[in-house]
């Protein structure tokens, strides 16, 4: 799908009043949902990419969270998740809202773990994996950078 046409659906949900659009090509799903007057992009693409950072930067949907093992997290069996891109984080939908998740949290594949706004757009970062959060290596409501880690998981 081109960011064209993505921009297109997210002006459709912005201007027609509907709550959620769906989308799905072949193996390309793609929801646009308004959750509290914001408008989110999700990807449900399934996507797990570990141990090829080079293959990171050309297949990751911006939407996904990347998911490599670093060569220190290796020996310690830890998965580092990292931004599929430019934005600010977000621990939760808004302030008096609980956080997505914290320290010691199971997860598990396509559960939200943060939002990053990127150009208005809050895109809801879902995991790829199953474990327990390690660690939160980021601050709330700060900037990150694409594949800045985010995580640090133990893999179940």
């Amino acid at each position: 799908m081109e960011l064209k046409e993505i921009k297109e659906l997210i002006k459709l949900v912005s201007e027609a009043g509907v709550s959620e659009v769906e989308v799905e090509r072949g193996d390309f799903k793609i929801a646009i949902k308004k959750v509290d007057g914001r408008t989110m992009l999700v990807n449900q693409t399934p996507q797990y990419i570990a141990q090829a950072p080079a293959q990171v930067m050309s297949s990751a949907p911006a939407e996904v969270a990347v998911v490599t093992e670093t060569p220190a997290a290796s020996s310690s069996n830890f998965i580092t998740v990292k931004s599929p891109m430019i934005g600010t984080y977000y621990k939760s939908l808004s302030p008096d809202k609980a956080p997505f998740l914290q320290v010691g949290d199971e997860i598990k594949p396509g559960q939200v773990l943060c939002i990053v706004e990127a150009m208005k757009l809050f895109n809801e970062i879902e995991s790829e994996i199953s474990g327990r959060i390690i660690k939160i290596l980021v601050e709330n409501a700060s900037p990150v950078e694409y594949d800045q880690p985010l995580f640090l998981v133990e893999p179940k």
